[in-house]
């Protein structure tokens, strides 16, 4: 599988997850996959939430390892 195709897979692995944030007044922003890892950039309500780094590694990252077995980690990006 090609990097474009996994790329594809993880947005569509994000979308599926997006409903979620979008119900808590935020959302999710992919940036770019490399080495195993998706760098993605939290918005709204999220960007800053004191819950959002559980968020992303047990709802999003679960989420995505799940869906997409070549990814190993989701990196926050953009602080």
């Amino acid at each position: 599988m090609d990097n474009k195709e996994i790329i594809n897979q993880i947005e569509q692995a994000l979308d599926q997850v997006r409903h979620y944030l979008l119900m808590h007044g935020g959302n999710i922003n992919f940036i770019k996959y490399e080495d195993e890892k998706v760098f993605v950039k939290l918005q709204g309500a999220c960007h800053g939430c004191p819950a959002s780094s559980q968020t992303l590694k047990f709802l999003i990252e679960e989420s995505l390892k799940r869906e997409v077995p070549q990814v190993k980690e989701i990196i926050e990006v953009g602080f």
